[in-house]
């Protein structure tokens, strides 16, 4: 039998640990990190909120899994509090089978439709019921460079319109992510259809390491596009992730024109040791987000974290 004193110790140790963390970012503590997968096929590499949360929080969560039959989205349920539980149940696909999902987003005003992103470029048009999710349609992202690969996808509404926001997530010293932004809409057909594209270069000042500058983005309802950054030594880690502030997006009143700017000198917000974010949603009227990881053979593992305010 283990001594009693010792999970006081550990828990005594990762509180100091959060708290050196919040005093050196300007951020609070995050809650605890619960696991929700325990392999390389069980991480989350996006999420979107389900509905409004009140004690617990509901998401859909996507994964990057490849071959066939392997679970591509799943249903999150996260307790919050200090004694919540958290876990994911897989959860049906019918319609064309992704190949390495990195990010899913609800579509704003539109319940139960979502736009989930393969790596490659690929938008998938779903709709969730009861019994999983469908897909109504899949299209191309536009603007898609040699050797792209995007992990984030984002939309927001501003003036009645939508607005998209994704990157190439970038890789180290020598490349910066590309963050593209674009007027979105659905034609009849359920075909995702985008307006004229800005873009602009983004650098992540943490982690350290050879860092995904954007490994997701949120866009807040003013417009601010908060972005996590990852850094991947391997699929054993050590890994570390950070959440900053990289710009702002807004739309004109008619919805045609997008601008975008990405700021030089990024806030960060909040870093995460020992953790590969790849996903990042805001809660609705709150500072908080949920966290999602990847951290690819030790699983996947979600928090809470005050870095939306």
């Amino acid at each position: 039998m283990q001594p009693h004193h010792k999970p006081l110790l550990l828990a005594a140790v990762a509180t100091l640990a959060l708290t050196a963390t919040a005093a050196h970012t300007g951020a609070a503590p995050e809650a605890a990190w619960r696991q929700v997968g325990d392999d390389a096929k069980t991480g989350i590499s996006g999420l979107a909120l389900t509905g409004s949360p009140t004690e617990d929080i509901e998401a859909l969560v996507v994964r990057d899994n490849k071959k066939p039959g392997d679970s591509r989205i799943g249903q999150l349920s996260y307790e919050q509090g200090e004694s919540g539980s958290a876990s994911v149940a897989p959860i049906a696909w019918e319609g064309p089978e992704p190949v390495d999902l990195e990010a899913v987003e609800a579509v704003p005003g539109t319940p139960g439709e979502y736009v989930a992103l393969a790596s490659r470029g690929l938008v998938y048009h779903l709709r969730a019921d009861d019994s999983g999710v469908k897909v109504l349609d899949v299209s191309p992202l536009p603007a898609i460079n040699e050797g792209a690969d995007f992990e984030s996808f984002a939309l927001t509404s501003q003036h009645g319109e939508m607005v998209a926001v994704w990157a190439d997530r970038g890789a180290g010293a020598s490349r910066p992510a590309t963050v593209f932004a674009a007027p979105f809409s659905f034609d009849a057909y359920g075909k995702a259809s985008f307006g004229a594209v800005e873009q602009d270069r983004f650098r992540a000042s943490a982690p350290e390491g050879e860092v995904r500058h954007v490994s997701d983005i949120a866009v807040t309802d003013s417009g601010r596009i908060l972005v996590s950054s990852a850094s991947d030594a391997g699929d054993n880690g050590p890994f570390a992730s950070a959440v900053s502030e990289a710009g702002t997006v807004t739309v004109d009143a008619a919805g045609s024109r997008v601008r975008l700017r990405i700021d030089s000198s990024p806030t960060v917000l909040g870093t995460f040791g020992d953790r590969k974010i790849e996903a990042l949603e805001c809660l609705p009227d709150s500072p908080e987000a949920v966290l999602g990881t990847d951290d690819e053979n030790l699983g996947g593992f979600v928090t809470t974290a005050s870095v939306c305010g």
